[in-house]
């Protein structure tokens, strides 16, 4: 009995795929490692919808060599516009005719840190970013089998949900200040830089466990106005 189940440990142990040759057949699936490898930049822009809430709409650019990131996220013709920039991280909040510029906490801008990275890949650069990749195993999820890939890092935790056939990833789950939100993520498109990346995603976090929908639209290596970083 007891060497039955070593076998069976063993034979489960064995067939797990490395993280790193996960994340490898995300972006051969996606378009291919050298054009993930040559991305400089990209422009992000979404639209939020929920059941009984207003909706909005975002726009992100990000500057990968700078590590900077400008969000601006207009709800009722409102926007509101948050930036990090280095060591730096502020918001311009609408005021009338003028924008009352205040600071971001270090919380704050952490988290902008992570969704630089993560709101197209949060494995790029990992390891020099400082998280640890490790495979938890192979497991069912929505009737499909899927590689989960648990990406640990200071102060967020990623568990990531790879589709076994098609190395898509179809669900990503985040842990940062004991709030979860999950995302499944789907409709992969075509970017004009040629990187599929998932046009449609539903996320529910653990505070308001509203289901919400994102819908997105990326420009990757378009050219990025430096006046947008400026405070």
């Amino acid at each position: 009995m007891l060497a039955g189940l070593l076998l069976v440990s063993a034979m489960s142990f064995a067939q797990k795929l490395p993280a790193d040759s996960i994340f490898a057949n995300y972006y051969t699936a996606t378009g291919g490692k050298k054009l993930w490898d040559s991305i400089k930049s990209f422009n992000l822009n979404r639209s939020f919808s929920a059941a009984s809430a207003t909706p909005y709409v975002s726009n992100t650019t990000v500057s990968l060599p700078d590590k900077s990131i400008h969000k601006s996220k207009t709800i009722m013709k409102r926007s509101f516009v948050y930036t990090v920039k280095g060591n730096e991280g502020w918001i311009k909040v609408p005021l009338g005719q003028r924008a009352d510029v205040k600071d971001l906490s270090q919380a704050e801008q952490q988290s902008m840190r992570f969704e630089m990275y993560d709101v197209l890949a949060p494995f790029i650069d990992y390891k020099n970013r400082g998280f640890i990749a490790t495979t938890v195993g192979t497991e069912t999820l929505n009737g499909v089998s899927v590689n989960h890939v648990e990406l640990q890092g200071k102060g967020m935790k990623y568990n990531l949900y790879f589709d076994a056939k098609t190395g898509l990833l179809v669900r990503q789950k985040e842990t940062a200040n004991g709030v979860e939100t999950v995302k499944d993520l789907s409709e992969y498109t075509k970017s004009t830089y040629g990187i599929l990346y998932p046009a449609k995603i539903v996320e529910t976090n653990s505070v308001d466990k509203k289901p919400v929908t994102v819908k997105s639209a990326v420009t990757i290596n378009g050219q990025v106005n430096q006046e947008l970083f400026k405070r």
